[in-house]
């Protein structure tokens, strides 16, 4: 998508840029809707929108470390958005970048190709209009918390903030079990064994009952 959108952008930059080239060049300006939209060939020495004329090989560099940033930042990618957005900033860069390297008066120094024009505006070209809207949809982006690689900030600080509670443990609990209550032992359970050296307990079963005690015992015959 990224590659996609690019193309696009610089290739409506081309072709307009050459059809102004031919057919406007050293003639009056194509004046359009009543006049609030001229058409008319001008050639730009600084970056977009005629700013900082003067500084054309340092906009050169700048560009040029622009398009690398993206490319860069490109291998991260997740976002169909941040596609879209890069994508844009990559077509506009690269065709201004182009007349930079390529058109009059040198390499490196060329002049940017302006055509379109409004009232009280500067001249500017399809390559920057591409990069204000990457621009501003990147700011979009970000407001909105979603990354490069899909993501969201919210998400991410939701996530951690959960993992943060199950690790830590809750007020007043103990890490060691409770002791078994006595009572709670099952009835069934088998007698403790005496200690060494101590007497056997006696069993219920083989002591006398309490109402035997006065019985005397029988005298058997000879």
């Amino acid at each position: 998508m990224l590659i996609a959108v690019a193309l696009a952008a610089l290739a409506a930059d081309i072709v307009s840029k050459t059809i102004v080239v031919a057919t406007l060049q050293d003639r009056a300006p194509v004046r359009l809707l009543g006049g609030l939209l001229k058409l008319r060939e001008t050639r730009n020495s600084g970056a977009a929108f005629s700013i900082g004329t003067g500084y054309t090989i340092v906009f050169t560099v700048i560009a040029c470390g622009v398009v690398v940033a993206i490319l860069r930042t490109a291998r991260n990618l997740r976002s169909l958005p941040w596609a879209v957005c890069l994508g844009l900033l990559l077509g506009g860069a690269i065709g201004n970048l182009l007349d930079r390297l390529f058109r009059a008066p040198a390499p490196l120094k060329g002049h940017v190709v302006d055509w379109i024009e409004f009232p009280h505006y500067p001249v500017f070209n399809l390559a920057d209009s591409a990069i204000v809207c990457g621009g501003i949809l990147a700011v979009v982006l970000a407001a909105r918390g979603l990354q490069i690689d899909g993501t969201r900030l919210a998400d991410n600080d939701a996530g951690r903030d959960a993992g943060r509670d199950a690790d830590e443990e809750p007020d007043g609990a103990s890490a060691e079990p409770p002791a078994p209550d006595e009572r709670s032992a099952p009835k069934d359970a088998a007698p403790a064994e005496p200690r060494r050296g101590e007497p056997p307990a006696p069993d219920a079963a083989d002591s006398p009952a309490a109402g035997d005690a006065d019985v005397p015992a029988r005298e058997e015959k000879p």
